[in-house]
């Protein structure tokens, strides 16, 4: 297969031996094609990972090819992607984090509204990345687009609560990370015991609940 866009501008690149990754406009595209792929995959697809611009559709090589792959995937009808049925997750949340002003200032809002707004919004997790048990979460009617921190933080600590640009994430661990930390969460995100082992998949729905320190 070659690298080449095709209806619509998705494009298509080989990712490897047995990947296909697929360039798509945005967002509500890639969750569109990615609901569609997963309701009917085509033969030979095993995996298929959403990102913010881009889906991998991984395949077993014994079973189809690349060429095939994308044949397919151009083929397929992407699908209205709505709020799935089924129990919302709740999640615990001690809104003292260090951000928390900034974000305020930033958005021209009180805390208070800050954080009204973030327990009412209910959202859904659209793909995780950077590491394992991270979602990145988008909030049907979220009004704020905050700005990742300036300098990235070396150290996060573990259930940071945080937001950056329309999404918002829990840090399944500690590292490294540049975005506004608003609260903290005592539930695990991550536990190689738990099956599965991440809380936050691709389609959990979620909502954050204040809760007193």
């Amino acid at each position: 297969m070659g690298d080449r866009a095709g209806s619509a501008g998705l494009r298509a690149l080989p990712c490897g031996d047995a990947g296909v990754l697929f360039e798509l406009s945005g967002l509500d595209e890639v969750l569109a094609l990615h609901a569609a792929l997963e309701a009917r995959p085509p033969s030979g697809v095993v995996d298929v990972v959403p990102a913010a611009r881009t889906l991998l559709v991984r395949f077993d090589p014994r079973r189809t090819g690349p060429d095939d792959v994308e044949r397919d995937v151009r083929g397929t009808e992407p699908v209205s992607v709505s709020r799935q049925p089924g129990q919302v997750l709740e999640v615990p949340v001690v809104y003292d984090g260090p951000d928390l002003a900034d974000v305020a200032e930033l958005t021209g809002r009180p805390e208070r509204d800050v954080i009204a707004e973030h327990t009412a919004t209910e959202w859904t997790v659209a793909f995780g990345g950077f590491a394992p048990g991270f979602g990145y979460l988008t909030g049907q009617g979220w009004p704020l687009d905050v700005p990742r921190r300036a300098e990235s933080r070396t150290r996060v600590p573990v259930g940071s609560v945080g937001l950056a640009g329309t999404f918002s994430g829990v840090y399944p661990r500690s590292s490294p990370g540049g975005w506004q930390l608003i609260g903290r969460t005592e539930l695990p995100m991550w536990d190689v015991d738990r099956d599965p082992p991440a809380l936050l998949r691709p389609g959990v729905r979620v909502r954050f609940v204040e809760v007193a320190s």
